[in-house]
């Protein structure tokens, strides 16, 4: 008879109690999820995940003391990392882009209803981004915001070098990808069938030396602005 699979077990990292309460009631709900430790800053999140070594951490990205991207980037060069998921009221985050292009795999609002927080958690977990085509705008948004011309300048040149890697038909995903396509519509798009989309995007990964799409459609980005 087969087992039933280990809960996902998640950190939650913020600094104001009532929403670590809450989301922990939320989580511990569900027979999938379990929430294994809490903290309410950045330097108490490194400790707990090397304890727990969760699959998911929650993670707010602005805290006293150690904030959140600072946080995210450690975590995110241990070996087998934790999936990141960012907490954001984003309309006043502009460090969430960081986080992203540091290699969290997405990011919810705090206002957002409780089953979406869930299944971002679960989508997480399985190493998949928590980006949606509208939420992928306003990233790009904030990317291509107020910036120095000799900045912009060096990100687009960086961006243009590590996409010159690429194939004519890996170019092509990858601006699918930018646009906020799942593989699915990338195929009907290219006309390729979903498993070459597949091999395409495994080619991103280790071409471009990036851990999720989410990194792919920010160097896009960076390369056309």
């Amino acid at each position: 008879m087969d087992s039933e699979p280990e809960p996902v077990r998640v950190v939650i990292v913020d600094d104001e109690q009532l929403v670590r309460l809450a989301l922990r009631l939320v989580i511990d709900a569900e027979p999938d999820l379990t929430v294994v430790a809490e903290a309410a800053d950045g330097y108490a999140a490194i400790t707990v995940v090397d304890q727990q070594r969760p699959d998911v951490v929650l993670m707010d990205i602005r805290m006293p003391g150690r904030d959140g991207l600072s946080t995210t980037r450690e975590l995110l060069t241990r070996p087998a990392p934790p999936r990141v998921l960012m907490l954001t009221t984003f309309d006043s985050d502009d460090l969430v882009l960081g986080a992203l292009r540091a290699g969290a795999l997405g990011f919810v609002l705090k206002d957002t209803p409780p089953a979406r927080i869930l299944d971002a958690v679960r989508t997480v977990a399985d190493g998949n981004p928590v980006l949606s085509p509208a939420a992928t705008a306003r990233v790009i948004a904030a990317a291509t915001g107020p910036q120095s011309s000799e900045a912009r300048r060096s990100s687009r040149e960086a961006a243009r070098k590590q996409l010159s890697t690429l194939t004519e038909r890996e170019l092509d995903t990858a601006r699918a990808i930018a646009d906020g396509l799942g593989n699915p519509q990338i195929a009907e798009r290219l006309r390729i069938s979903i498993a070459t989309v597949k091999a395409h995007t495994g080619n991103l990964f280790a071409k471009l030396a990036v851990e999720n799409r989410v990194q792919i459609a920010l160097l896009v980005r960076d390369a056309e602005q």
